[in-house]
């Protein structure tokens, strides 16, 4: 039994030899093995699926790129004009607000030069105030032309801020921290008190009601635009459509539109001269206000309403108002009264104009 065994296994060792050696042999041997070319058939290029709008494409890429640098180009030189033309508009601008306000300056030079040389002058945001002297044959005076740039610039206030109460423009200017101030209307004692006279509007209301005017009594004050307004009203209706803001009443009207008006006979002579307090306008809407000295109310001395219109005119105003004058006439500038009141002391009054830095 184990000798059969033996015997066929050795008939099979005889068997795989061949087969086991060609094995070794490949496994020690260095081959490689190449194909030929036939056995990777080529595709041709016309066969390979293309898409059909590829080229169209591409040239569409292409002419969008060269659109892109001439649209940038275009912004480019775009930009350019355009910060040139802000800085052409700004300079247009700056060159036409300058030019717009040249006839002003002339205009203003002009009324300037016929008054005189400042002998003060203060200015700021809200006003421009000028102090002149003035010197004729039997008086001596001074103007003040004021240039209300805003609202705030000026206001009319009662004396001691109630009605019926008085005290001097020096007080008031004080008291209210103005610049200069300018005694307003006339007034009336009653009872120890003193009332403004007839018709007077306080923050654009009526302080006693609306008066009609009569015989030589006139109007005047300031409205919405700051705008001089005066005259005769014979109705509330007449004198609110103006607006009114503020203003006061005396005698007489002196200049309208330029020309100068009839003086009323009584008003010629009682007094001849004395201390006057006058209000004015320029067409350019800049205000002038001339307050004229004299020693006393007898009429010794200060200015005739006659000459007082001469000036005007003189001076280049639109419309002139006669304010109360006499002792009341104050003009204080600077913190202090620069005219030389009549009676030898300073008069309370009821109304004042202020004016304000």
């Amino acid at each position: 039994m184990t000798l059969t065994v033996k015997r066929i296994n050795r008939f099979c060792l005889l068997a795989c030899a061949p087969f086991i050696g060609l094995v070794i042999w490949l496994l020690a041997a260095d081959l490689s093995i190449t194909l030929p070319d036939s056995a990777f058939p080529k595709q041709a290029l016309s066969d390979v699926n293309v898409p059909a709008d590829t080229g169209k494409l591409t040239d569409g890429l292409d002419s969008a790129k060269q659109k892109a640098l001439v649209t940038a180009k275009s912004l480019k030189k775009s930009i350019a004009l355009y910060t040139a033309t802000g800085r052409s508009m700004n300079a247009i601008v700056t060159l036409s607000d300058s030019q717009a306000d040249r006839p002003y300056r002339i205009y203003d030079r002009r009324i300037t030069l016929k008054i005189g040389s400042p002998a003060q002058q203060i200015q700021s945001d809200n006003i421009r105030a000028q102090l002149f002297t003035i010197h004729a044959q039997y008086f001596s005076g001074y103007a003040l032309k004021v240039k209300l740039k805003t609202p705030d610039a000026m206001k009319m206030v009662l004396g001691q801020d109630k009605n019926g109460g008085a005290e001097t423009t020096l007080a008031a200017a004080r008291r209210y921290g103005a610049i200069a101030g300018v005694n307003a209307g006339g007034f009336a004692d009653d009872g120890g008190k003193r009332y403004p006279l007839s018709t007077t509007v306080m923050n654009g209301s009526y302080l006693n009601g609306f008066d009609p005017s009569f015989k030589d009594l006139f109007f005047v004050g300031l409205n919405d635009n700051l705008e001089l307004i005066g005259g005769k009203y014979s109705s509330r209706e007449q004198l609110d459509k103006q607006n009114p803001k503020f203003g006061a009443s005396f005698v007489p009207v002196l200049l309208q539109n330029g020309r100068t008006s009839t003086i009323p006979s009584k008003w010629q002579t009682s007094p001849l001269r004395a201390p006057r307090t006058v209000v004015a306008n320029y067409k350019d809407n800049q205000l002038l206000f001339l307050v004229i000295d004299g020693r006393n109310e007898n009429g010794s001395s200060g200015a005739t309403l006659e000459e007082v219109q001469i000036l005007l005119q003189r001076f280049g105003a639109i419309d002139g108002y006669n304010l109360d004058g006499g002792g009341s006439s104050t003009l204080v500038f600077n913190g202090r009264v620069v005219n030389h009141p009549s009676d030898g002391r300073l008069r309370p009054v009821p109304t004042h104009f202020l004016f304000f830095k």
